[in-house]
């Protein structure tokens, strides 16, 4: 019985032990949407500076949608690489709860890589994606479903190892 006693000790650090490796390999970024495998939301939003209306369901793929905001530092560091990065590969924009003055100024300043941007100044196109804040990117195949979603800066590190093979 007294071995017992100091068995359990030994055995409930393995087991706390076991655990702790395992949540070592979890990716602390990671975000699951419910949108992978999904076709794009159907919904009319207002493209930005102006009052046309777009939906995302009308995209093309393959292309990457980029949540961003002018409030958003992340998207400052991220947005020279996506200004290279449209030279090749088509990139619309969710510009994410701002005001389209600033995010029209923000865009003649640090360039547009851009082919449309839609203007969700009130956030609810970001629900419709899962968005949790910006910046994120979503790619979008040639069916017009979301095959990934990436949260965070788009650098060229996180495109080779996961968007890059799709294009």
């Amino acid at each position: 019985m007294k071995r017992l006693w100091f068995a359990l000790p030994v055995l409930f650090a393995i087991g706390l032990g076991l655990l702790f490796s395992r949540g070592l390999e979890l990716d602390p970024q990671a975000m699951p949407t419910a949108l992978v495998d999904q076709p794009l939301p159907a919904v009319s939003v207002r493209v930005l500076g102006s009052d046309t209306m777009a939906s995302p369901a009308d995209i093309q793929g393959p292309a990457l949608i980029n949540v961003w905001a002018t409030w958003c530092i992340s998207c400052v560091v991220e947005h020279p690489y996506l200004n290279e990065l449209s030279k090749t590969v088509a990139i619309y924009g969710l510009n994410y709860k701002d005001a389209d003055d600033k995010a029209l100024q923000w865009l003649q300043e640090k360039g547009d890589p851009y082919r449309m941007n839609f203007a969700d100044t009130d956030g609810q196109l970001g629900l419709e994606f899962g968005v949790t804040g910006a910046p994120e990117t979503y790619l979008v195949d040639g069916a017009g479903r979301i095959v990934l979603r990436h949260q965070g800066v788009m650098d060229a590190a996180v495109w080779e190892r996961k968007f890059a093979a799709y294009f």
